[in-house]
């Protein structure tokens, strides 16, 4: 955050209950700096490692993630209206982690604020933490609730 002054900052979804906290955290910040606030669902690329299937079940696969982003990114839009906090929408396409700090470092975003699953043990080792990486990786501050 560039002077401590927040001007724009960045929700990163996906539409989980914990997601659903930080959508909170990030719009009373909002509201309290007049910041921007630029909703951000990434439609992963990674099912297609599955889709050997078939196209069909590939392209059925993205439109259940693409629907499941609209709806993770209007929430965040409603919790924004009720406190007169404009919200724009975003869905990205690719690896969450990279293609949040890509749009990040691209837009001028000066504070992430991200859920966590909170996975531990074997889980997160195998699945990895999109919100280790984002903070790990981002040159861009980063908030992220439990």
């Amino acid at each position: 955050m560039k002077g401590n002054v927040c001007k724009k900052i960045m929700i990163a979804t996906d539409g989980s209950d914990n997601a659903k906290n930080a959508v909170s955290y990030g719009i009373e910040i909002a509201k309290g700096t007049g910041a921007e606030v630029y909703a951000v669902y990434v439609v992963s690329d990674e099912y297609g490692l599955v889709a050997r299937r078939g196209i069909s079940w590939a392209k059925e696969i993205e439109e259940k993630l693409v629907d499941r982003g609209e709806r993770a990114t209007a929430y965040v839009e409603e919790a924004g209206k009720k406190v007169e906090v404009q919200v724009g929408s975003v869905l990205l396409k690719g690896r969450p982690a990279e293609e949040i700090i890509d749009y990040a470092e691209k837009n001028d975003i000066d504070l992430i604020v991200m859920g966590t699953l909170g996975l531990t043990g074997i889980k997160r080792f195998l699945i990895g933490s999109v919100a280790e990486n984002v903070v790990r990786h981002s040159k861009v501050s980063v908030l992220v609730v439990r």
